[in-house]
């Protein structure tokens, strides 16, 4: 069969892209799924709602009528936050008594029963903890650097700031502190106190670790200025236990010409369980899944498969994305490409890609279609977790929204479903859905 000449193709991809967003504007059923998903509950893997969760997407696939929908098995770690984290002033002549906002960071050992009480020393950096020598021994270390504000990339600034979350805990212990006290990791200033992993090493004492809220950070800094020797107590009762059981959700849209050539759009499924993980990551994965069902509801079959994967255990062990890939290798599935939604639910900005130039300069000869979603560029740069672990795909991309406001829901209780702007989720799902029409039609 003869191709349509360019313009033919060029007005057949502009008005495909803008059927696309119109569709998705106008029906939003990713934001009402993502409702769905969030009366669930918070998806932290290993959970009861974690595998409700996947059950629920598993349904969902098969009632959309993908051709293939499958549950890939995972063993993913099991942390339980249980019912007591608390912290509060418990010696000190002018704040004694006072209630300080935590919460355990993901992973973190309990505290004894009866808590930990000690005097605190405050540091913004590891350097500044490892001159403190021995005055550190026998103390909380509260880790209180902010975030870094003054970058217009929130990601950069997170990068910038997250050293004291993950690694604090090591870090104390080295020390010689009994417990870290990390000041939240985000752009909003409120008393809301965000959680994420803390890593121990194999060799050192693990302590306690918890994260503070921001508010309750500046008051706690002021008190130790006024009174050095003021003492905290900690009270955490998490645990982990064993390995769990877990899935990846995999659904596929068979292509009509090159079924073995795979088009992966993804998210994490798993999250925090604080909130009910709406921006991180419910909405990315639902944006992907809607990009599926976009092609479905207008009537249009890829070339290429699309692939629609919901990984698990993104945030504390990328067990999902792991299995995935290595199961992929073993099969020798073809990628050419896997596009990640990781970065909430806002609006279009570009995608980031890891390719060669050849690819990307190609995927910018796309610009004119993809500006219909409001994606303003196409531009080298890092792609996902979860994506990045596949093999020899020939574009692992990231779609890249707005960034200003994605920290200040990021781990916390405030990122609900109340906090997602449906057209704005809608527009991302519309930008990815039209990149993977043009990735199935035109290949790489």
């Amino acid at each position: 069969m003869a191709q349509p000449d360019q313009p033919d193709r060029q007005e057949r991809y502009l008005q495909t892209a803008t059927a696309f967003v119109e569709k998705a504007l106008t029906e939003q059923k990713g934001y009402r799924w993502l409702g769905e998903l969030c009366e669930i509950g918070p998806r932290l893997s290993g959970s009861e709602n974690s595998l409700k969760a996947i059950h629920w997407a598993k349904a969902k696939m098969e009632a959309l009528g993908f051709d293939r929908v499958i549950l890939q098995p995972v063993m993913v770690p099991r942390w339980v936050r249980g019912k007591v984290e608390e912290a509060r002033v418990i010696e000190s002549a002018r704040v004694k008594g006072r209630k300080l906002a935590v919460t355990a960071l993901g992973g973190s050992i309990a505290t004894p029963r009866e808590g930990i009480s000690a005097e605190v020393v405050e540091v913004k950096d590891f350097a500044e903890l490892a001159a403190l020598g021995e005055k550190a021994r026998g103390k909380i270390v509260f880790f209180n650097r902010p975030f870094a504000q003054q970058l217009t990339n929130t990601f950069a600034g997170y990068g910038k700031t997250v050293d004291q979350r993950v690694y604090g805990a090591v870090e104390a212990a080295q020390a010689g502190g009994v417990a870290a006290l990390v000041r939240s990791v985000t752009t909003r200033y409120d008393n809301v106190p965000h959680t994420g992993s803390v890593n121990y090493r194999e060799g050192v004492t693990q302590i306690p670790a918890a994260a503070i809220g921001q508010i309750d950070a500046d008051f706690l800094s002021a008190a130790l200025k006024q009174d050095p020797h003021l003492k905290v107590r900690l009270k955490l009762s998490c645990q982990t236990l064993p390995d769990a059981q877990s899935y990846n959700v995999i659904g596929d849209l068979l292509g009509s010409e090159f079924p073995k050539e795979y088009i992966v759009l993804a998210g994490h499924f798993d999250s925090w369980d604080k909130g009910c993980g709406a921006h991180d990551d419910g909405a990315g994965c639902l944006q992907a899944l809607e990009a599926l069902d976009l092609f479905k509801r207008l009537d249009l079959r890829p070339r290429r498969t699309l692939r629609c994967v919901f990984y698990i255990n993104e945030e504390n062990g990328i067990r999902g994305a792991l299995k995935y890939a290595r199961e992929a290798d073993s099969l020798g599935l073809k990628h050419l490409a896997a596009i990640e939604s990781d970065r909430g639910a806002f609006a279009p900005r570009g995608f980031s890609v890891e390719g060669d130039s050849a690819v990307i300069a190609r995927m910018n000869a796309w610009l004119p279609y993809l500006q219909k979603a409001d994606i303003e560029w196409v531009r080298p740069g890092g792609s996902g977790v979860d994506v990045s672990q596949i093999k020899n795909a020939k574009a692992l991309i990231g779609y890249v929204p707005d960034s200003q406001r994605y920290f200040d829901f990021h781990h916390s209780d405030n990122d609900v479903y109340e906090a997602v702007n449906p057209r704005e989720m809608q527009m991302g799902a519309a930008a990815m859905a039209i990149l993977a029409y043009l990735l199935s039609e035109e290949g790489l």
